[in-house]
């Protein structure tokens, strides 16, 4: 009985590792339905790839921020610009090591310039960057750069109390 226990036990917890770990592939389209999501909740969309240490340096905000405002309303989605080839190699092993749980999505359309300019007219390209919108409540704010705790705590309440 022990041995099934715990057979059942390494199963669950290779199923919860193997989906956690799901990346989801988005391409232009995948984008513009982020962004015209219509929900009355304050999304929170970062771009950011592992190579970027700004970016590297704020991650650890964001899942924390995810998890406490989750059932608050909030919506996390962020949106890795690493090379679709590396997701594997690179970006999954790198999610496991910092435990990174929050929803992440890889962008597979690598030219840029067709499609930043549908986040903000403003993005001259640069990460990391996060959008903040509520298109119920018609809000919508662009920080170009990168994010302390407290910058990010306190815009996501400054726009949900909105």
């Amino acid at each position: 009985m022990r041995l099934l226990l715990a057979g059942l036990l390494i199963s669950t917890i290779s199923i919860v590792s193997l989906q956690a770990q799901e990346i989801e592939k988005i391409g232009i389209p995948g984008l513009e339905e982020i962004l015209a999501a219509n929900e009355d909740q304050l999304h929170v969309v970062n771009f950011w790839a592992t190579w970027c240490p700004p970016c590297v340096t704020e991650l650890p905000y964001f899942e924390k921020l995810s998890k406490e405002f989750s059932s608050k309303g909030v919506k996390f989605i962020l949106i890795s610009l690493d090379f679709p080839s590396q997701i594997d190699s690179k970006l999954i092993p790198f999610l496991k090591k910092n435990k990174v749980t929050a929803d992440v999505r890889v962008m597979t359309n690598l030219d840029y310039n067709s499609w930043i300019d549908k986040v903000d007219g403003n993005w001259q390209g640069n990460i990391p960057v996060t959008l903040f919108f509520n298109n119920a409540r018609s809000i919508k704010y662009f920080h170009p750069s990168e994010l302390s705790e407290k910058e990010l705590r306190d815009l996501i309440i400054k726009y949900k109390l909105q």
